[in-house]
């Protein structure tokens, strides 16, 4: 079975560290639209242009499932890519939504932070309203994907936009709009408290792909084909570093 990912930049390699730790899939077909990273600061009309040029480059791959690991893109395009794939296409939004509909109580505090595009869609907040969740804050938090895409995931800098953002704001959960920010998983922790419980698309998708699809988890290490609209030698090597963590 082979599994096309799809992201704007490399954020994405989170979701396939986790479809890797799964064995979900025989071959895994990664394109990160680094040249044109972030989509977040963009409009709609240009986020589902994007998309579907990237459907069109999956097309050579026959691939049977598309995975739009960019929240942007399953937040604006979903329905377009949908129409145009003759094969599943499958966002984060909602595999995020039912993780914590099956691990939070409808008072906990949530707090969903992404990309301006993201949080400006009202997806998520629509979604976990319809679920009955009402103590809800959505921030667009678009410094985070820069830091990560530099490799700065800890430190004063970090430390110093989270300060920016989170003054005041005492979650009991934090949803990860953005598939950059499991990358701050350690940072987040060490801001908020061990206590509070982060929700990871990666870990999410899996359960989704698991339960909702009936894909069966197992098949053994998959082959990973990676390509980027940039500098495809440093997605590879950004690759070699996170999907070899333990984060």
């Amino acid at each position: 079975m082979r599994a096309a990912v799809f992201d704007s930049g490399v954020g994405g390699l989170t979701v396939v560290k986790s479809l890797i730790d799964h064995n979900f899939f025989d071959e895994i077909i990664y394109f990160g639209d680094t040249a044109r990273v972030p989509y977040g600061i963009k409009d709609k009309n240009t986020i589902v242009r994007y998309s579907l040029e990237a459907l069109e480059f999956f097309k050579n791959f026959d691939p049977d499932i598309l995975i739009t690991a960019c929240n942007s893109v399953s937040a604006h395009a979903l329905k377009e890519l949908r129409e145009s794939a003759s094969f599943p296409v499958v966002g984060v939004i909602e595999p995020g939504v039912i993780a914590a509909q099956k691990r939070l109580e409808k008072g906990d505090r949530i707090l969903v932070i992404g990309t301006r595009a993201t949080i400006s869609s009202g997806q998520y907040q629509r979604l976990l309203r319809h679920q009955g969740f009402t103590n809800l804050i959505s921030l667009p938090t678009p410094l985070f994907v820069p830091l990560v895409e530099e490799g700065i995931l800890k430190g004063r800098i970090v430390e110093a936009t989270m300060d920016h953002y989170f003054n005041g704001i005492e979650p009991d959960a934090i949803i990860l709009g953005c598939t950059h920010f499991p990358l701050l998983s350690e940072a987040l922790k060490g801001y908020f408290g061990e206590q509070t419980l982060l929700i990871h698309s990666g870990e999410a998708i899996c359960d989704y792909l698991e339960q909702e699809l009936g894909i069966t988890p197992g098949r053994g290490t998959p082959e990973l084909k990676l390509f980027a609209s940039e500098s495809p030698e440093r997605l590879k090597e950004v690759a070699s570093r996170w999907l070899s963590s333990d984060r």
